[in-house]
């Protein structure tokens, strides 16, 4: 990465990108991954024991995943190999891969560190196979994606998962004092100016370094920059997730914790992320009509109907408007009161249904529109309810020899306590009439 970057002058002064000058020369330095790289942190532990195994680090950008891989390569005394699965193909990995060979066969091992692993295929994973299990290559996997869902199962057998951190606010500040006492100059910012900072760089030691370079030349002889003139000038607001990986899951996931644990300010603090992001609103919307089946239920039924007529109104109005009528919908969702007994009871027939097979309902509530029908019973005895006392026939409408059965519990919440009421009072009718 260095090389990629660094340029020279006709004096031969090398220029690198101040991110790249700041790179730690040795794990001791690695900041922000104290229990990878600390005194008693895995990595430390795995190189102290002489032996390496393949890897994948798992984390967002900007950790120190590649920085680590290449401390490793240089503490184990590894030939150290990069590629990108961005850029690099069947051919590209074959070449790696016989040059790795030939290395091992003049006694030394190769780090094969590979960046945003996941974006290979099943095959070309599983053709790293091979070269791992015999030592060709100690592979190190960078991911910022969860590798459960993203790497075959295969590889992860093979492999220890590491996890890199985000940034907190102390490493951060540590990276920014080793950025001033490299420059020899502060940042000019105020106070409130460095905390926004710290918000933008959201976590990414590299975009925080970069972000410092860039202030540091565009600012003019003695300005010292605002929380709001330092938002102009680099044109970048706090940062948000990336709406088509991990964090669209977990922001949603977010969400419904938050309607599901009727907190209606985190509801609307993660929906605003989302539609910051530029989260597409229809996804929101039906998420949010999943809530209030699965959660609010006959607790209060008018959640349904309350989020259905957001995802309309936000199609008939567009987003500004329609942002404000899916959070309505959330508010709505996370003020009511919770019950979980339809989708609870909804799952237990389903799996009562496939145990017990297609049985015949019975024959009193099925219709005989032939004569052949009629004389084998089909309609007999059936019970016009609206005719019945009460409205109410107390019929028995499982199979045959089935018995009755009881899916649905409602909760002694919202309008379900209702609903407890009704039940009661037909179960009583239903045994007084046989």
């Amino acid at each position: 990465m260095g090389d990629l970057f660094a340029s020279s002058d006709e004096s031969g002064e090398t220029f690198a990108p101040l991110a790249e000058r700041l790179r730690p020369k040795s794990l001791s330095e690695v900041v922000g991954q104290e229990h990878l790289t600390g005194e008693n942190g895995t990595i430390t532990r795995m190189i102290a024991s002489g032996s390496l195994g393949s890897m994948v680090f798992w984390g967002p950008p900007g950790t120190g995943k590649t920085t680590v891989a290449r401390l490793l390569a240089g503490e184990g005394d590894l030939a150290f190999e990069q590629i990108s699965a961005i850029f690099s193909g069947v051919a590209d990995l074959k070449k790696v891969f016989e040059t790795a060979k030939m290395r091992r066969m003049n006694g030394r091992k190769t780090l094969l560190f590979v960046d945003e692993i996941h974006r290979f295929n099943r095959a070309q994973l599983d053709s790293f196979l091979p070269v791992m299990e015999d030592g060709t290559v100690v592979l190190v996997g960078a991911t910022t994606e969860n590798p459960s869902f993203e790497l075959n199962a295969a590889l992860l057998s093979r492999s220890t998962v590491l996890t890199f951190n985000a940034h907190d606010g102390d490493s951060l500040v540590q990276l920014l004092a080793r950025a001033e006492a490299l420059e020899g100059k502060d940042l000019p910012l105020d106070d409130e100016a460095r905390a926004s900072l710290l918000r933008m760089a959201d976590g990414d030691g590299r975009a925080i370094i970069s972000l410092a370079e860039e202030i540091w030349r565009v600012a003019k002889q003695d300005e010292i920059f605002d929380a709001e003139t330092l938002q102009e000038v680099l044109q970048r607001r706090a940062p948000i997730y990336d709406k088509g990986q991990d964090g669209h899951y977990n922001l949603i996931s977010a969400l419904h914790k938050s309607v599901r644990g009727s907190d209606p300010d985190a509801a609307l603090y993660y929906l605003a992320r989302m539609m910051e992001a530029g989260e597409d609103r229809r996804f929101i919307g039906r998420r949010l009509v999943v809530m209030a089946s699965e959660d609010i239920g006959n607790a209060d039924p008018q959640a349904l109907v309350v989020t259905m007529a957001a995802t309309q109104a936000f199609d008939y109005l567009g987003e500004v408007e329609g942002d404000r009528a899916l959070a309505q919908a959330a508010v709505y969702l996370a003020s009511a009161p919770k019950s979980n007994a339809v989708h609870v009871a909804h799952n237990k027939a389903r799996a009562f249904a496939r145990h017990n097979g297609s049985l015949l309902p019975p024959k009193h509530i099925l219709n005989a529109p032939t004569k052949l029908m009629k004389e084998q019973g089909y309609k007999d005895g059936y019970l016009y309810d609206h005719d019945q006392p009460d409205g109410f026939s107390g019929q028995d409408y499982f199979p045959q020899g089935m018995g009755r059965q009881k899916f649905y519990d409602p909760v002694e919440r919202g309008f379900e306590r209702d609903i407890i009421k009704r039940l009661e009072y037909w179960d009583k009718l239903r045994r007084e009439r046989g």
